[in-house]
């Protein structure tokens, strides 16, 4: 497949371009490829080599992914057609030119090791100015570009003047006309100013990309927020109606006026008495004159006296003094 290849570019390059070694430079290879990407010989596959002036074309589910010299990545997205028409190196093998020109689609650049100088890529709206990068780019139909900031910075100079995209996330778009807008951070807004929904697949996540390629445009996604399937739908539950409170107990009343032995009998007149009477006394107990909380101890003591003397002691009284 690759020899086939190289023999139809060197063909038309005997034919354009007048020698061969010129046209028939390898400057890349192709890494991934899926559904239909075809070059100047044909359909592309993975490890096949890119030539200079190589015009490369995707299907409308096209997808294709690359790797210049420098170590430069590019990929091209469905629809899309580009062309790297310059791509020169020096006696010390260092890049002096990379320059590619896109006519329609969608890409997605990442810098390589030369200088950013080296780097210019043209579409029919203006040019895209390179400093250390990685950004998305989409052209459509009539010429109208936008281009999204990745990392690094980057410039676009047009009819209408130039742009900085200094910012990550920072998008611009312009026309032919020269019309150019000021950057702003992308949101899914910029599908409907260019009036294509499949615009920006890496981004709106339509198309996947692997390796390096795929991480770097983390953070300014443009994905739609994808509908929940109605299966997945918790349904509300109603809340539960809350049980009515038991009314509150009344305490029984008390009725001073019936015995509560026998609530059918009235209360005799002595089980009446107020609440903090007196209890009553034992009728067969004499009353004192005062309450005395000490027993009765059936004897009493003069506070000086000696002890009562027993009648019936034989001992002589003794006798006192004084």
């Amino acid at each position: 497949m690759s020899y086939l290849r190289g023999a139809a570019i060197v063909a038309l390059g005997v034919m354009f371009h007048g020698p061969v070694s010129l046209a028939a430079e390898v400057i890349g290879e192709a890494t991934r490829i899926r559904t239909e990407v075809r070059g100047a010989g044909g359909p592309l596959a993975v490890k096949d080599p890119v030539h200079r002036d190589e015009r490369i074309l995707t299907s409308k589910s096209g997808l294709g992914q690359f790797v210049f010299r420098d170590g430069t990545k590019l990929a091209i997205g469905w629809g899309s057609s580009v062309v790297i028409d310059k791509f020169v190196f020096d006696d010390s093998n260092s890049l002096q030119k990379l320059s590619l020109r896109a006519t329609k689609g969608t890409f997605r650049w990442i810098s390589g090791k030369s200088k950013s100088t080296a780097y210019e890529i043209l579409t029919p709206a203006g040019t895209i100015g390179v400093r250390g990068t990685a950004f998305d780019f989409y052209v459509r139909g009539d010429g109208t570009t936008a281009v999204v900031l990745l990392n690094g910075a980057a410039s676009f100079c047009g009819p209408g003047g130039c742009k900085q995209l200094t910012r990550r996330c920072d998008c611009i778009v312009a026309n032919r006309n020269g019309k150019l807008s000021d950057a702003r951070r992308v949101d899914r807004r910029i599908l409907e100013t260019l009036g294509d929904e499949a615009a920006l697949p890496f981004l709106s996540g339509n198309q996947q990309l692997a390796g390096g390629l795929g991480w770097v445009g983390g953070g300014c996604s443009i994905r739609a927020a994808l509908p929940i399937p109605p299966t997945q739908v918790t349904p509300r539950r109603a809340p539960k109606p809350e049980a009515p409170k038991p009314p509150p107990r009344e305490k029984p009343r008390v009725d001073h006026d019936k015995d509560p032995r026998d609530p059918g009998r009235p209360r005799r007149d002595d089980d009446k008495r107020p609440d903090h009477a007196e209890p009553r006394r034992d009728p067969g107990r004499p009353s004192r004159e005062h309450d005395d909380p000490r027993p009765d101890r059936g004897d009493s003591r003069p506070d000086h006296g000696e002890p009562a003397r027993d009648p019936g002691d034989p001992r002589p009284d003794p006798v006192r003094e004084g």
